[in-house]
């Protein structure tokens, strides 16, 4: 049953106690200059795949959760970079910038360890069931939030349920907004097996995306989701060891994307 005080699912049309009414404090980010930076498309049809051979860019959904520093532990073990799509509040976790809740220090440690932070909208909407205006604040309060954690803006996202078309015109919103829209051309489909016998369906599809590629385009752009515990555990592990003779990037990397592009700064405001 969905919980209507609950992001995604709360009818924030009728009241300030939803999640996806909450706002960040600071100044608003709608105002910041979007100039493009570097070759990476803004808005468009959108990313599927990486352009370096040998590239492996592992991504993942809906965090910060009560796993994701583990799993950034394990990143580090075994030398690893991924990329965070992070929401702002959802699933009844608190914004992510609130100094209650443990999400400040988890984002911080991302960004120091060297792994790119994305957007994946402030309550996990979707982007073409909303208007254009609902659409931009869903970015602008994402944004304000990781720029009161790190300073910056990210330049890259994924839209929630990789639902974002030209028709329902997100497609030109986040072209406008200075956004890559980056989507997977390998899904371990790990919400659907987040049991210990389950998982390893999503370990097959691994398996079977790692024989279906020549060699001469081994590279990868996959999908996960840290608020699942058999991913962080289980599944995560399983591909470091499988693709180990890769290199795991983050998605900026695997596009041939300097670091200098993955995030914009907002010059009105400096943290501390």
């Amino acid at each position: 049953m969905a919980d209507h005080c609950k992001a995604p699912d709360c009818l924030f049309q009728f009241g300030p106690a939803c999640d996806t009414n909450k706002i960040p404090p600071g100044l608003n980010t709608s105002s910041i200059v979007r100039t493009k930076l570097g070759q990476v498309e803004y808005g468009g049809p959108g990313v599927y795949s990486c352009v370096n051979p040998g590239d492996v860019a592992l991504t993942y959904d809906d965090g910060p959760a009560s796993y994701t520093n583990d799993l950034l532990d394990l990143l580090k073990k075994y030398n690893a970079k991924a990329t965070f799509m992070i929401t702002g509040n959802n699933n009844a976790k608190g914004e992510i910038d609130d100094a209650a809740f443990p999400w400040v220090s988890t984002i911080k440690r991302m960004y120091a360890d060297g792994h790119q932070i994305a957007s994946h909208t402030w309550s996990h909407a979707d982007l073409c069931k909303i208007t254009s205006a609902q659409r931009r604040d869903e970015m602008y309060k994402l944004e304000m939030a990781i720029r009161n954690i790190i300073g910056v803006i990210p330049t890259y996202m994924r839209p929630p349920y990789s639902s974002c078309t030209a028709e329902c015109g997100c497609e030109d919103d986040m072209r406008a907004l200075g956004y890559s829209i980056i989507y997977f051309d390998l899904d371990t489909a790990d919400y659907l097996h987040d049991s210990p016998t389950e998982i390893q369906q999503s370990k097959d599809i691994v398996d079977q995306s790692i024989s279906a590629k020549p060699a001469t385009t081994d590279n990868f752009l996959v999908i996960g989701h840290d608020i699942h515990q058999q991913t962080v555990y289980n599944l995560t592990e399983y591909m470091l060891q499988k693709f180990q003779d890769k290199k795991m990037v983050t998605v900026g990397e695997c596009l041939g994307d300097p670091k200098a592009n993955w995030y914009r700064a907002d010059d009105r405001t400096t943290l501390g």
